[in-house]
């Protein structure tokens, strides 16, 4: 049976990169994002479903999880993904941005976890992803908000590893360093 994957954050960067690697290897691909009508890659290809997740909102968040039990029964690995940058000088950022960037950053990466974990706890088994950054290990000017909410990341996955570890199920971190996560980042190389 082939295995699942639910990726957040996929219309374009990394989320999308890594989308298109598991679909090339063979894998089921639950690619969400916030505007799934706008997609027009990763629709085309076989045994990937594209469906609407923002990770702010519960009710959508359910709602894929949902759409994608019911098209491939069930999900081995959660990668969350999805996730933006605030930058500048702290003291001049809002605290109405500093919020949403932990909303985004952190808070919805939690609400992602929540909303799969208890599909993982029934099969004993899963694996959750979680993007961190370069930027959750070390600090540079003008980056605290967003490297702030990485620390969070690295901090919570780290933790509960040891909450579901005895459950069989894995937490792992990825750490990238910078990267230009723009619409024109290449594709991943194909078999032939």
């Amino acid at each position: 049976m082939k295995k699942t994957v639910l990726i957040t954050g996929t219309s374009s960067g990394f989320g999308k990169l890594t989308a298109k690697k598991f679909q090339l290897e063979g894998w089921n691909v639950i690619a969400t994002m916030r505007s799934p009508e706008k997609e027009t890659e990763l629709t085309q290809l076989d045994n990937v479903l594209v469906t609407r997740l923002d990770v702010t909102d519960a009710d959508s968040i359910t709602d894929a999880v949902v759409k994608g039990l019911e098209r491939f029964g069930k999900i081995d690995v959660l990668v969350n993904n999805a996730g933006y940058v605030v930058a500048g000088v702290t003291e001049e950022i809002s605290e109405e941005n500093a919020r949403r960037q932990f909303d985004v950053n952190v808070f919805g990466v939690l609400n992602v976890m929540q909303a799969v974990l208890p599909h993982f706890r029934a099969n004993k088994s899963g694996t959750i992803v979680n993007f961190s950054s370069i930027g959750g290990k070390i600090t540079t000017p003008f980056m605290a908000i967003y490297q702030s909410s990485k620390f969070a990341i690295e901090g919570l996955t780290e933790a509960m590893q040891y909450e579901l570890d005895r459950l069989n199920i894995k937490l792992k971190l990825i750490e990238p360093g910078g990267c230009r996560c723009d619409k024109n980042i290449g594709s991943p190389p194909s078999n032939g």
